[in-house]
């Protein structure tokens, strides 16, 4: 039998190829996102900077942003709300914590965007004039802090728990709160005032 032929392509060459072939997929993506833009599909954004509208603690926010902005960064920086915080950036520790539509979001992992035209509410809504809700009270009374970076989106988070479940058993509450993580070891605290709003508003 004869051997099979041996083919010997150059590295030179194989770049080349892997390039040109790279280039065409690109410059199809773009064509087809065109085609579709101008056939009344969904209409591309950006990548600069477009105008949004937010409501946020009730307030109408109009901002320009990209579309790749977070909620947090454009409450925080556009918004001057500086209240809930950035700390794993990655939707793993719950400091960002809002509440949008009657649920909890990770603010750092949601875009802007994407949220309009629904209420978006944050830490600093919810105090009202010259007095505190009652689960800023109870974190207080309770010393439920340390740092205070997590503070915040456990706040957060206890409303939309308290929200849901008015006086939760503590195992309610344990899975409120799952998903918030606080690294100075403060949990005990915060579980006592999530009990102890959830008393306060049983009572009115």
């Amino acid at each position: 039998m004869s051997k099979p032929e041996h083919f010997s392509v150059s590295r030179r060459d194989f770049l080349k190829t892997a390039g040109v072939g790279s280039l065409a997929t690109a410059v199809t993506a773009v064509g087809e996102a065109e085609v579709a833009a101008q056939s009344g599909g969904v209409r591309a954004v950006g990548p600069g900077e477009v105008p949004i509208t937010l409501t946020v603690n009730g307030k109408r926010v109009d901002l320009r942003i990209e579309p790749r902005v977070t909620l947090l960064d454009a409450v925080r920086n556009r918004a001057d709300l500086t209240g809930n915080k950035r700390v794993c950036d990655r939707g793993a520790c719950g400091a960002c914590t809002m509440i949008v539509d009657g649920r909890t979001v990770y603010s750092c992992s949601t875009l802007a965007i994407e949220v309009q035209g629904k209420q978006i509410r944050t830490v600093e809504g919810l105090a009202s004039s010259d007095r505190l809700h009652a689960v800023q009270q109870a974190f207080c009374d309770k010393d439920a802090l340390m740092c205070g970076f997590c503070t915040p989106g456990f706040v957060m988070a206890t409303v939309a728990l308290l929200e849901k479940h008015p006086n939760p058993t503590p195992e309610q509450a344990r899975r409120g709160l799952d998903g918030n993580i606080c690294r100075c070891g403060t949990f005990v605290r915060v579980m006592e005032a999530a009990l102890a709003a959830g008393k306060a508003v049983a009572r009115g």
